[in-house]
């Protein structure tokens, strides 16, 4: 069944994705099930440098990092999927559908991601995201993820 329950913590993280500081938006993997689903958690913490302005008297993290943050989630279960670290094949994020955001995130909460892949074809993979703070749905998304081969 290739569930993985084992923590993947951040120095695995960044073994597979290439994005860092300040853009690595995901900070710990709980577990996932290749080709079908992945949870990881997004810690908000103060001293991240969008919260100095966004916005001064009421910080929230940015729903546009929220959304970053979904998509580097599915990108992680996409290479764990596939086995593909590959620098000549690369899997980018081409789509976003059936975005809401119901709730803040704000310094201090825990980002909970939840991915679900939906669809899946040679070169293309869909994810249902859903972005939980405290049991409270923050975002919900579905994010189009397309494979691009180099040479």
């Amino acid at each position: 069944m290739n569930v993985i329950n084992k923590t993947v913590n951040i120095k695995e993280i960044l073994k597979i994705l290439p994005h860092r500081y300040p853009f690595l938006l995901i900070d710990r993997v709980i577990n996932f099930q290749i080709f079908k689903y992945l949870r990881a958690i997004k810690n908000c913490t103060f001293n991240e440098p969008y919260f100095q302005g966004h916005f001064l008297k009421e910080p929230i993290f940015p729903g546009v990092l929220i959304i970053e943050a979904m998509a580097q989630a599915s990108g992680f279960l996409i290479y764990h999927s596939t086995g593909e670290l590959n620098i000549n094949q690369l899997y980018y994020f081409v789509g976003i559908d059936n975005t809401r955001f119901k709730k803040n995130a704000i310094p201090g909460d825990q980002i909970f991601i939840e991915v679900i892949i939906l669809k899946k074809n040679k070169n293309i993979l869909k994810f249902k995201n859903i972005a939980i703070v405290d049991n409270n749905i923050i975002c919900k998304s579905t994010i189009i993820f397309a494979k691009k081969s180099y040479l």
